[in-house]
């Protein structure tokens, strides 16, 4: 959306607010409403309370056009603030949409058998062994992504290297633990 179509968005609604201009409001709602609509969709709305949702947002814009200051943002940035408001409204009203008896996460997980957590710790060390031969390089990178969740452009702003050589070096360490964990290669020196 470039910058003459949010000023055209915001002449439009200060119409609305002003002159509750019905013509102004009408290409705004034909605009909004379905993308709207999508975005409830999106979110896991039925398609028939996506379309109540989106036109009780319209509705707020006829109503409250007034409050709209495009100063502070797009008219697309207030009518979907607007929208995550009616739909966070509407799932504290319809607090049972919320919990779901039968989503997994309540479904206790299976008992370990000693076994198989003898077996997980000894994969657990093994992992830990092989993360340990890596050079520091690798290993900082492999623990930002793998056990802090960094995406690699996070990775990349946090430790000011270019996103190319974090791929690299997170495709050099996978490498190396898996030439270390399957035993191909006894550990490298050059690690």
């Amino acid at each position: 959306m470039g910058r003459d179509q949010h000023d055209h968005f915001a002449k439009l609604s200060n119409a609305v607010a002003v002159d509750r201009d019905q013509k102004a409001f009408a290409e705004l709602f034909d605009y909004f409403s379905p993308r709207i609509k999508s975005y409830f969709i999106q979110l896991g709305a039925a398609p028939e309370q996506a379309e109540d949702m989106s036109q009780d947002v319209m509705s707020a814009l006829w109503h409250k056009a007034h409050l709209f200051d495009p100063s502070k943002s797009s008219l697309s940035t207030w009518l979907f603030r607007v929208a995550r408001n009616r739909r966070i409204d509407l799932l504290r009203r319809d607090r049972s949409a919320l919990i779901d008896v039968n989503d997994p996460i309540f479904v206790p997980p299976e008992p370990i058998s000693p076994d198989d957590y003898v077996e997980e710790e000894e994969r657990d060390e093994h992992v830990r062994r092989a993360l340990a031969l890596l050079q520091d390089k690798h290993a900082d990178i492999i623990r930002m992504s793998f056990f802090l969740g960094l995406s690699h452009s996070q990775i990349a702003e946090k430790s000011g290297l270019p996103l190319g050589t974090v791929k690299s070096r997170i495709r050099v360490a996978f490498q190396k633990l898996r030439e270390t964990l399957e035993g191909d290669i006894g550990p490298p020196d050059d690690l």
